[in-house]
């Protein structure tokens, strides 16, 4: 068999968009994709599977990459008959703090300006138009904005009562991550995707041109171009290639449990908490609780997301957890949603789970050409990676076809660290900005 043109190495949501963009869209007909798990096994299907091309700044970069990564799963879901249950339920940040809704109003009017989408005021000239439970065709763009706590109240009448503004971002919603990487592999295996299920232990370079793989069964696999797509294993992959990846990993966990009591109504879109919150005993923990409901009405589940704790993690599979993180994440939720307070008190019916956020310093990813010759990385994708995934491996495919380069792509080139001017705007970055 011929040397392969492209390995990649990993098989997580990245590695999965990347063989699609090189085998479907690009026509490339011998690809090897390896991983030592089963694809779409290690962070991939771990988070809230969720999208949203709501970003703050600084510049358009984000709104522009994420937009475009939505085509493509909307391009996807068409093709697809929607396998993957794409939906347009929008995000709803919510705020009890007066001195937010300027902020909000601020918000909006920059993200909008970078791409986002129009915004609409409610009490307003538009009526504002609830989010459908199911589909992503003919949804509202942009977001509205809810400044009438009575409306807020009559739409959603399951959030804490003093909330009194909200933001409905519109093109945001979730999908079933897992179903979407089998659809992508499969297409991809039918267009010459061949899958190694292996442990990559080395790798060699000649002359500064990436040579071959070296894998735990003995095998070593010459090839054209290498893509590491590792996940969080990304620094110790680079490392076999004698790079030094500028990431951390920082442990984010998830709840999951029956919603028994049909706290929530099955169509509530993603909703979010945008506020502090103060929990006795652990004290005051950041804004950015939040939730979504998982499966059909009469096995209703609900998703917890917070990341409260946000200091790098040594990477341990499977992951730890603090045994008070369920019971964090309940009562924080509930400060948004006061009818969950009846399930406090049983975190033995709560599963806790979760993976890694590899991210680099300004929580921007790394996509694109590295030091080695024939060589190159998409990764660092934080809490973003299902819904950055497209875009992600389109931009890398472009690189190896030699195509032109999007826009975005210099803010996520692994050089631009090599620019001192980058390097002095990050001593000023909010390396959160952007995350929930």
């Amino acid at each position: 068999m011929a040397y392969p043109d492209v390995i990649i190495c990993g098989a997580g949501m990245a590695g999965a968009a990347t063989a699609y963009q090189l085998c479907v869209r690009q026509g490339m007909k011998n690809v090897v994709l390896i991983d030592e798990r089963p694809p779409l096994t290690l962070t991939s299907s771990r988070g809230t599977q969720a999208y949203r091309n709501w970003w703050p700044g600084p510049g358009d970069t984000m709104v522009q990459f994420m937009n475009r990564s939505i085509d493509l799963l909307e391009e996807v879901a068409y093709a697809s008959q929607n396998v993957f249950s794409l939906n347009r339920r929008g995000y709803v940040y919510f705020t009890a703090d007066s001195t937010r809704s300027p902020k909000m109003r601020a918000s909006a009017a920059e993200i909008s300006a970078f791409g986002g989408g129009t915004v609409r005021e409610h009490p307003g000239a538009i009526p504002y138009q609830p989010s459908a439970a199911n589909g992503f065709s003919d949804a509202p763009d942009g977001a509205d904005l809810l400044f009438d706590p009575a409306l807020i109240r009559s739409v959603f009448p399951y959030i804490a009562d003093d909330m009194i503004a909200a933001t409905h971002a519109r093109r945001c919603g979730w999908f079933n991550a897992p179903q979407l990487g089998r659809w992508l592999l499969e297409q991809a295996q039918a267009n010459g995707v061949r899958i190694i299920q292996d442990r990559v232990v080395g790798m060699t370079a000649e002359q500064g041109r990436f040579q071959s793989v070296q894998l735990s069964s003995g095998e070593s696999i010459n090839g054209g171009s290498l893509v590491i797509a590792a996940g969080p294993l990304l620094k110790e992959v680079a490392a076999l290639l004698g790079l030094n990846m500028p990431v951390i990993n920082e442990l984010h966990g998830k709840i999951t449990f029956h919603d028994h009591l049909h706290v929530l109504p099955n169509d509530a879109p993603f909703l979010i908490g945008d506020d502090p919150i103060h929990i006795a005993p652990y004290g005051q923990l950041p804004a950015g609780v939040h939730l979504r409901t998982k499966g059909d009405p009469d096995r209703q589940q609900l998703i917890v997301v917070w990341a409260y704790d946000t200091k790098p993690s040594e990477t341990i599979f499977p992951p730890k957890f603090d045994p008070a993180f369920a019971d964090i994440l309940l009562r924080g939720i509930t400060r948004l949603i006061p009818g969950l307070a009846a399930y406090i008190g049983h975190t033995d019916q709560v599963v806790v789970d979760g993976g890694y956020y590899t991210r680099t310093r300004e929580n921007r990813p790394l996509i694109g050409a590295l030091p080695v010759d024939g060589a190159y990385v998409i990764g660092a994708l934080s809490g973003y990676g299902v819904m950055a995934a497209q875009a992600a491996g389109e931009l890398i495919g472009t690189y190896i076809a030699g195509g032109a380069l999007p826009s975005y792509a210099p803010a996520f080139a692994p050089d631009r660290y090599a620019d001192p001017k980058y390097v002095a705007l990050l001593d000023d970055w909010d390396a959160l900005i952007g995350q929930l």
